[in-house]
């Protein structure tokens, strides 16, 4: 899942970190992907509105 994605969810910053309970700079140093870690959470969190991207992180050579 995208960073947007969440963020839109959440609608913002504030209450995407409060749901995590992390702080709002941990979030604005996520790239465009959210980590796959936070997507497991944000999957349970949201009751799979938001879904974990198998696709995303690195390609194995």
């Amino acid at each position: 899942m995208t960073r947007t994605q969440a963020i839109e969810h959440f609608k913002g910053i504030p209450k995407l970190a409060k749901a995590l309970g992390i702080s709002y700079a941990a979030v604005a140093q996520w790239g465009e992907i959210v980590p796959k870690l936070r997507q497991h959470e944000l999957e349970k969190l949201t009751g799979g509105i938001l879904k974990v991207d198998s696709d995303s992180g690195p390609k194995a050579a």
